[in-house]
């Protein structure tokens, strides 16, 4: 569902009027939505705060536990909290979150400059991708390296990281999965490097979101 929609601009020039500076964008939210946000925190939140806080909530470990029957048949209700304190606080997460998932923005500093490495010398050609977690007495909490061949990986990655997984796939698994026998380009090893810091940052960012939320989901 787009967070706005487009009006009258774009009606106009497909309808052959040439007015292409006319249209502007309205919030694709329903009028009585509005006005329990606006009653409920006696504020006018943007549309942007209100994706935030939503995106974080279906992203709390909590929520998807508790609805997890209702979310594979239909479309549950999402819970609001009482505190605008804590509205602003889980939207700031969530927003932050969505940013992070397209790529807009990476985690910067600490452990996720070295995740996800790109290491070896091949042809870069995907053959099977297997997980390793590295042996004792490296193995530090189960990190490892991602092969994509005998001698190409990703390297320092997670395995709570390579197991992560979205609408029942495991994200890494699958995406070298599809690109099997082929060669990976320049922009499609970065994405994967890019894609192990992120879901490292995801996991974190659950554990917060949970914190502030599983009290009254």
């Amino acid at each position: 569902f787009p967070l706005y929609i487009l009006r009258n601009g774009i009606e106009r020039t497909f309808f052959g009027v040439a007015e292409p500076e006319s249209h502007y964008k309205i919030e694709n939210f329903t009028k009585d939505f509005r006005t329990f946000i606006n009653a409920k925190y006696n504020k006018t939140y943007t549309p942007e705060q209100i994706l935030g806080y939503i995106y974080a909530v279906l992203h709390s470990p909590t929520y998807r536990s508790k609805y997890a029957e209702f979310l594979k048949i239909d479309f549950p209700r999402i819970p609001f909290t009482e505190s605008a304190e804590i509205f602003e606080r889980i939207s700031d997460l969530g927003y932050n979150l969505a940013q992070l998932h397209l790529l807009n923005q990476l985690p910067q500093g600490g452990d996720y400059l070295s995740m996800g490495a790109y290491k070896g010398d091949d042809d870069n050609v995907v053959n099977k991708p297997v997980f390793s977690v590295y042996p004792p007495p490296h193995n530090h909490g189960g990190i490892g390296r991602l092969y994509i061949n005998a001698k190409q990986y990703f390297d320092n990655v997670p395995e709570t990281v390579y197991n992560f997984r979205i609408g029942g796939y495991q994200v890494l698994d699958k995406y070298l999965k599809d690109r099997k026998t082929r060669t990976l380009t320049i922009d499609e090893i970065e994405n994967v490097e890019n894609v192990v810091k992120v879901l490292a940052f995801t996991i974190e960012q659950m554990k917060q979101i949970d914190t502030l939320s599983k009290s009254w989901i």
